[in-house]
């Protein structure tokens, strides 16, 4: 069964990694997309990659600037007529000790990270009220957002963010039967993390000493059930964490209590 069959689809932060993984998973399950990356060689290859499941188009530029996603909104509109599910995935990281760390690292990751994932979010939950039929909108988490990482203050502050606004959300959109998500991914190989998570497996920062790699995380979480219709019942913010070797693997957070 294709759970996404006719659902259209942004998806940001696609040019590689994560982003990339969930667009290929999207379309497979049949839904249609637009994804978007600030690197254009990236996201022109992506796209060309990805066409081969299904119907893809692409665009470039900076989620941290309201006129590209108010240009972003309006060019799924005129490719699908509506919207349906948006990813916020785009996110940045910057590695700097706490008392090294620069004010201009500070203010960019939080403009990618946090600022993007509100700017976008709310020009997405507009079309949607605007629609009347509800809707799905996830946001891109880290597991630093829950437990903190040395030397990633802006990130992990970013993060931590992203879940609360992300219950927020729910909290305010749930009357109009859109259903905002936040997932929490642990260590997961991409291209932007490989050299981090060796150095984090090798000083024992992860108790299991594993890792995950993007597939394996979307097959784990079902992330497309998130916007299945399957799921139409169920509005209330859900942030499913996975940290390797804790406790709490898998653990689901209510947003509305």
């Amino acid at each position: 069964m294709l759970r996404l069959k006719g659902k259209s689809a942004i998806v940001t932060g696609a040019g590689r990694g994560i982003g990339k993984a969930i667009a290929q998973k999207f379309l497979q399950e049949g839904a249609r997309l637009l994804i978007c990356d600030i690197v254009p060689d990236m996201i022109v290859v992506a796209a060309e990659e990805l066409s081969q499941w299904g119907e893809v188009y692409r665009m470039t530029g900076d989620v941290s600037e309201r006129a590209f996603c108010e240009a972003l909104v309006k060019q799924a509109a005129e490719y699908f007529g509506e919207i349906d599910v948006l990813v916020n995935n785009a996110g940045i990281v910057a590695i700097e000790p706490f008392l090294e760390h620069s004010e201009s690292a500070w203010d960019r990751v939080m403009a990618v990270n946090l600022k993007g994932t509100f700017l976008l979010g709310q020009q997405v939950a507009r079309v949607l009220v605007a629609q009347g039929k509800g809707g799905a909108i996830i946001n891109m988490g880290s597991t630093n957002g829950h437990v903190a990482e040395r030397e990633s203050a802006a990130y992990n502050a970013s993060k931590a963010e992203v879940v609360l606004l992300t219950k927020t959300m729910a909290a305010e959109l749930a009357p109009y039967n859109i259903r905002v998500n936040c997932v929490s991914p642990g260590f997961i190989i991409t291209d932007l993390t490989k050299n981090q998570v060796l150095a984090i497996l090798l000083c024992g920062n992860i108790p299991i000493r594993s890792h995950s790699v993007v597939l394996e995380i979307l097959r784990r979480w079902r992330i497309c059930l998130l916007f299945s219709p399957l799921m139409r019942h169920h509005l209330s913010s859900v942030s499913q964490s996975l940290l390797m070797g804790v406790n709490y693997l898998g653990r689901l957070t209510n947003g509305l209590v």
